[in-house]
């Protein structure tokens, strides 16, 4: 026997708002039945996976994240940079190497930290 994956829990100060984004982030929907003011919301990654659940708490997040996504982006790590930018996250730590390798770490709008690596084609691109 094993243990199945769930859900990706995520403490926040509005849930549905950092779910709103988290969905314009991965272009996965909310689940129906979330609204605004909800304590507790959810994207839905997969029709059949986990999804993120945020769950609204009083306190604010302090200090890094122990856990936190690392997002595989489909067009290039530095064009998915820029759009995750756009849609309100800020830049932690830029990790990009000269050669084109490395990571960026960027913070959603309540400050937690997710990382976007290279892309496959940037991957491929490095390697021909």
């Amino acid at each position: 026997m094993v243990s199945v994956l769930q859900n990706v829990a995520i403490d926040c100060a509005d849930a549905y708002e950092l779910a709103r984004f988290w969905s314009g982030v991965t272009g996965r929907p909310l689940d129906p039945d979330d609204k605004p003011g909800d304590g507790e919301t959810s994207v839905l990654l997969a029709d059949d996976g986990p999804v993120l659940y945020f769950n609204q708490v009083p306190e604010a997040k302090t200090v890094k994240n122990r856990v936190h996504l690392c997002l595989r982006p489909e067009t290039s790590r530095d064009q998915e940079v820029d759009r995750l930018l756009g849609l309100g996250s800020t830049l932690v730590a830029d990790h990009r190497d000269p050669d084109g390798a490395g990571w960026v770490v960027l913070a959603d709008p309540e400050g937690n930290e997710f990382c976007v690596p290279r892309s496959e084609s940037d991957r491929a691109a490095m390697h021909p």
